[in-house]
């Protein structure tokens, strides 16, 4: 199995998953690399992601994994995509995966909080986030329930930044995890002031368990 690394940034943060996975099969064929394909009546590429990125946040650490039909030398992969990709879609890196995407139990995000009115202090904001608890309504798709999110934040940091508020965080993934719009919801049920106007997102980087970055 072959992995890219890849970028999503800019208008493309606003493709939704499913319209990823057509681009980049459009992007394979436009370059010319041959993916393997499901045999049958509707076949169809093995490609797989992992953790699909929620529409309207970047990220520069998008992992995609496939299989070559042919024997493609893998670090000549990257130029061929780019030179066809779309604005905010670029290739990183391309190489023979070690490792399972389960293993992804960490990532790091930032964001920047902006406010309209008056900002709150950073220190403030930063306390409450890494205070001895976090409680809010944690919802999925067939329930909520109450919960301390606080065991879901490894780190986090806050500064000041022009209109606002810069944060960074290290956020648990998998099955237990915490999103970062869920991390905003959390600041802005337990403190209404902090809760920003808008907020921009970015994944930078994931991690296994014992926080090794993940490639």
């Amino acid at each position: 199995m072959n992995r890219l690394l890849f970028e999503k940034v800019g208008r493309a943060k606003f493709i939704s998953h499913l319209d990823l996975m057509r681009t980049m099969q459009r992007i394979f064929i436009r370059a010319g690399v041959e993916i393997r394909h499901t045999e049958g009546f509707n076949p169809h590429p093995y490609m797989n992601f992992a953790l699909p990125l929620p529409v309207g946040t970047e990220s520069v650490c998008e992992l995609m994994d496939f299989d070559l039909t042919g024997q493609e030398p893998l670090p000549g992969i990257p130029e061929r995509l780019n030179a066809v990709s779309p604005q905010g879609i670029r290739v990183l890196d391309c190489y023979e995966a070690s490792r399972k995407f389960k293993e992804i139990k960490w990532l790091d995000i930032s964001a920047v909080m902006f406010y309209d009115k008056e900002i709150p202090g950073a220190d403030q904001v930063q306390a409450l986030i890494t205070g001895p608890e976090l409680i809010m309504e944690k919802r999925t798709k067939r329930s909520s329930a109450v919960v301390d999110v606080r065991p879901l934040i490894h780190s986090a940091a806050v500064l000041p930044t022009e209109g606002g508020l810069a944060l960074r965080a290290r956020l648990a993934a998998g099955e237990q995890s915490l999103t970062p719009a869920q991390l905003i919801s959390a600041i802005a049920g337990n403190a209404p002031a902090f809760a920003p106007d808008h907020v921009s997102f970015r994944r930078e980087a994931l991690y296994d368990s014992d926080h090794v970055l993940f490639r």
